[in-house]
C-alpha cells in the first residue's frame, strides 16, 4: 500500500471515529447526567458524577406516572408491530406469489403511500375517531399507527419474498401445501432477516413517536412514554438530573431492541435490491 493511501485509510479512520463520539456522546450526557443531583449538575457539568446516585430514577418510578406510561408503551407498540406484520406479510405474499388481477397496481399504490407525510392524515383522521368514538382509546392510535407501517412493510417483504427460490414453491405444491399454510410454513422461516429488520424498524418508530400520541391520547393517564415525557419535562424543566433519568428510561428499551436486531439489518434492508 502506497504512502498516499496509507494516508488516506488513516484519515477515513480518523473522521470515522470522531463521528463515532460525537454521536454516542448525547448518550454518554444522558447518562452521568441522570446519576448525579441537582446541586453536582449545577457544579459539575460535565464531568461523571463525583458521588452517583439513583435518586432520579427511584423518583421516576415512585413519584410519577413513568411506569403507567411504559406500560402504554410497550402495549401499543407490541400490538400496532404485530397486527402490521401479519397483515403485511399476506398482503406482500399475494403480491409477490398471487399474481392476482391487479397485484401491480396494488403494490405501485403501497409505494406511493410512502411519500405521503403522516401530519398530513392528522386532522381527517382526528374528525373520523371523533365521529366513532375512538379518540382517548389505544384502539384509535393502534389503528392510525398500524396504517401508516402497511404500506412500508408491504414494500420490504415484497422484495425479499420475490428473492426466494421458485423451486422452494414448487416443492410445497407437489407436496400439496395450501397458500397459507405456504405462507406460514415456509415462507415465513425463510423470511427471518427480513422481518426482524421490519419489526425492529417498526417498533423503534412506534415507541418513540409523539404528535399523534399527543393529538389522540389526551387523558395524561392514557398518555405513551414519549408523550408522558413531554408532560414531564415541563414539570420539572428546572431539574435536569431527573429529566435525563426520564429520558434513559424512554431510550434504553428501543436501544437494546436495535442492538439486539443490527445484525439482521443490512440483509434485510437490501432484500431485493440486486434482483
Amino acid at each position: 500500500m502506497s504512502l498516499k493511501a496509507r494516508g488516506r485509510a488513516l484519515f477515513i479512520q480518523l473522521l470515522m471515529g470522531l463521528m463515532s463520539i460525537l454521536s454516542l456522546y448525547p448518550l454518554y450526557f444522558i447518562l452521568v447526567t441522570s446519576l448525579k443531583s441537582q446541586r453536582e449538575y449545577v457544579y459539575n457539568l460535565w464531568a461523571p458524577p463525583m458521588h452517583p446516585t439513583l435518586a432520579n430514577f427511584v423518583e421516576v418510578f415512585l413519584g410519577s406516572k413513568m411506569p403507567k406510561w411504559f406500560v402504554n408503551s410497550l402495549i401499543i407498540t407490541v400490538v400496532t408491530v404485530g397486527v402490521s406484520t401479519i397483515v403485511a406479510a399476506m398482503g406482500a405474499y399475494a403480491i409477490a406469489r398471487g399474481r392476482f388481477w391487479g397485484h401491480r397496481a396494488v403494490f405501485n399504490t403501497m409505494v406511493g403511500l410512502l411519500v405521503v407525510p403522516p401530519v398530513i392524515l392528522v386532522v381527517p383522521m382526528f374528525i373520523l375517531m371523533v365521529r366513532v368514538g375512538l379518540i382517548n382509546t389505544f384502539s384509535g392510535v393502534i389503528f392510525f399507527y398500524a396504517g401508516l407501517l402497511i404500506p412500508f412493510s408491504v414494500y420490504l417483504l415484497v422484495n425479499f419474498f420475490r428473492t426466494l427460490p421458485e423451486e422452494v414453491f414448487d416443492a410445497a405444491l407437489i407436496d400439496g401445501c395450501s397458500p397459507l399454510v405456504m405462507l406460514w410454513r415456509i415462507v415465513m422461516p425463510l423470511a427471518a432477516p427480513a422481518l426482524i429488520t421490519l419489526i425492529v424498524v417498526n417498533a423503534v418508530w412506534v415507541w418513540n413517536e409523539l404528535f399523534i400520541a399527543l393529538v389522540f391520547l389526551q387523558k395524561e393517564e392514557l398518555r405513551t412514554l414519549m408523550a408522558g415525557l413531554a408532560l414531564f419535562q415541563g414539570r420539572y424543566s428546572t431539574n435536569q438530573p431527573l429529566i435525563m433519568a426520564g429520558s434513559l428510561v424512554g431510550l434504553l428499551p428501543a436501544l437494546l431492541l436495535y442492538l439486539f436486531g443490527q445484525r439482521y439489518f443490512i440483509r434485510g434492508l437490501t432484500a431485493g435490491s440486486f434482483r
